[in-house]
C-alpha cells in the first residue's frame, strides 16, 4: 500500500478510467489478483490501467464490465480513454512531476509545456489539428491538461525547475511573429523566479550536447529519482536507479555545457 500511486480522474480520460477501475475493485473488496482471476488479466496489467501507464483495450473494459457488473458503463468510458490524445504513461509521470521536489527538463524544437503561453500552447495543439493528428476535442484536452500541470508548479513551497533548451526552441516560429515575441518574453520573465534556473544549449555545442531526444527527470521529496521520455506513440517511465543515474550525470553536463542563465536570457530577448 505504501507504493500506492494515486491518480487524479481529472488529469485525462486514461487517468479517469484507472481511478474509476480501482474504485469498483476495492469496493467489491477485491485486490487486483482476485480481479485477475475474474478477467484472465495478469495481476501487473490490471496495476498498469489504474495507474494510467495501461490504454484500456475494449477487451478489456468489456471483460472488467462483466466481472464488475457493471453493465457496459467500463465500456463506454474505455471508448473514451483510448480517444485520448494523451500518451500513454503520460498521466502516472504527470502525478509525480505534481509532486516533486525537483524537475528537470531538456527540450528541442519546441518550448516545453511548462514555460509556454496559452497563445502558444494553441497554435502547437492548433496545428495538430490541421495536420489530422488530433480532433479538436483532443486538442482542448491537452490545453486543459497543460493548464493544470503550470498550476502545480505553483504550489507551496514550489518545486527547484530546471530547464536546459535547445536553441532550436527559440528559432523555430510557432504561431507567428507576436506569439513568439511574448513566448520569449515570457520566459525571460519566468527565469527571474528565484526557484526557477533556465539555459539555452547552443548550436555550437554541436556533438558536446548530452542529449539528441527531450528528457524529463524529477526528483520526489523522498529523493527517489524518475525518469520520463517520449516516442511518437508512447512515453516510458525509468525507476531503476542504474538506468537514471546515467541520465542525471548526463543533465549536469549538459548544464554546464549550456550558457549560463544570464546568457541565456540575454539570447531569448534577442530572439
Amino acid at each position: 500500500m505504501a507504493n500506492r500511486k494515486e491518480l487524479d480522474p481529472g488529469a485525462s480520460p486514461r487517468a479517469a478510467f484507472g481511478v474509476r477501475l480501482r474504485r469498483l475493485r476495492e469496493r467489491q473488496g477485491w485486490t487486483q489478483d482476485d480481479l485477475s482471476e475474474r478477467m484472465g488479466y495478469s495481476a501487473s496489467h490490471i496495476s498498469g490501467i489504474e495507474t494510467g501507464a495501461r490504454n484500456p483495450t475494449s477487451r478489456f473494459a468489456e471483460y472488467a464490465d462483466r466481472a464488475l457488473g457493471t453493465g457496459e458503463a467500463l465500456s463506454r468510458q474505455g471508448a473514451a480513454a483510448r480517444d485520448s490524445a494523451i500518451l500513454e504513461g503520460f498521466p502516472e509521470y504527470l502525478a509525480l512531476e505534481m509532486k516533486a521536489a525537483e524537475v528537470r527538463v531538456f527540450e528541442l524544437g519546441i518550448v516545453p509545456g511548462l514555460l509556454q503561453t496559452l497563445d502558444y500552447a494553441q497554435a502547437v495543439a492548433g496545428g495538430a489539428v490541421r495536420r489530422g493528428a488530433i480532433t479538436e476535442a483532443q486538442a482542448d484536452e491537452r490545453l486543459s491538461l497543460l493548464a493544470r500541470r503550470q498550476s502545480a508548479m505553483e504550489r507551496t513551497p514550489p518545486p527547484l525547475l530546471y530547464f536546459v533548451l535547445d536553441e532550436s526552441c527559440l528559432r523555430r516560429p510557432v504561431g507567428g511573429a507576436t506569439v513568439m515575441h511574448e513566448q520569449m518574453e515570457h520566459m525571460a520573465d519566468f527565469a527571474l523566479r528565484p526557484n526557477v534556473v533556465l539555459q539555452v544549449a547552443p548550436y555550437a555545442m554541436a556533438e558536446m550536447r548530452a542529449y539528441d531526444l527531450p528528457v524529463n527527470l524529477v526528483t520526489m521529496t523522498d529523493g527517489v529519482r524518475i525518469a520520463y521520455a517520449e516516442s511518437a506513440q508512447q512515453g516510458r517511465m525509468e525507476r531503476e536507479s542504474r538506468l537514471v543515474a546515467p541520465l542525471y550525470t548526463a543533465y549536469h553536463h549538459l548544464q554546464v555545457e549550456a550558457l549560463p542563465q544570464a546568457e541565456s536570457v540575454a539570447m531569448i530577448k534577442k530572439a
